[in-house]
């Protein structure tokens, strides 16, 4: 077994440790044409010096990565992210069980803003009509600065115009309203569940290194 750490080192964890607070009941709505826009909501709370450390493109990555890499420890490596020059995949266990593939994620960084968005491709989830539609976006929105030590960050992970295949909701009379209400029970309540877990691990702080490394910093390229 390990030593236990230093004594200053457990009071630095004390202290970076954010708090963080859903925000509201999840939000899930349902468009005619059959596709489902979900989104979950929190306010992180984190010493001021924590971020700026972190306020900058490269830890935006490193969230993203962040969330890939929980979903395969949530799922116990059931799941897994297989990463591509120009997609992501979602597998069950490997190829060829691919669950939901994204085209490369797009960010979009202001002064204080940051999204990451992956383009839904295709996969066993996504329907036929919804190949190439809708996306998965992680944002970060850095709330009016005020004074004292602590500041707000707001995130938010969204799935927007996704036609899930469990769904059928172009079905017509009780097919359909059967296969809406399966998905809502189901696959919907799961990324609810896991979504939310994800935002509260954020208190950790704990942000997983990009694999791609698209926007780290030139230095630690060539390291």
């Amino acid at each position: 077994m390990r030593g236990r750490p230093p004594r200053g080192m457990l009071e630095r964890r004390r202290q970076v440790r954010a708090r963080v607070r859903i925000v509201d009941n999840p939000q899930a709505r349902s468009a005619p044409g059959g596709s489902v826009t979900s989104k979950q909501v929190a306010d992180v709370t984190l010493p001021r010096s924590e971020l700026e450390r972190i306020w900058n493109v490269e830890y935006l990555e490193r969230l993203a990565r962040t969330y890939w890499l929980f979903l395969t420890r949530v799922s116990l490596g059931l799941l897994r992210v297989v990463y591509t020059p120009d997609s992501r995949e979602i597998v069950l266990l490997r190829r060829p069980f691919r669950l939901i593939s994204f085209r490369s994620p797009e960010y979009d960084v202001e002064a204080d803003r940051g999204t990451v968005t992956w383009p839904i491709e295709r996969g066993i989830l996504v329907s036929r009509r919804g190949r190439g539609k809708g996306y998965l976006r992680i944002s970060v929105e850095r709330h009016s600065d005020e004074p004292g030590d602590d500041v707000m960050l707001r995130v938010s992970a969204e799935v927007a115009n996704f036609y899930p295949t469990i769904a059928a909701s172009w079905l017509p009379g009780v097919l359909g309203r059967f296969g809406s209400w399966l998905y809502r029970v189901t696959q919907l309540r799961i990324h609810v569940i896991v979504t939310n877990a994800f935002l509260r691990s954020l208190a950790e702080l704990r942000l997983a290194p990009s694999v791609v490394g698209a926007l780290r910093a030139p230095a630690e390229l060539s390291a």
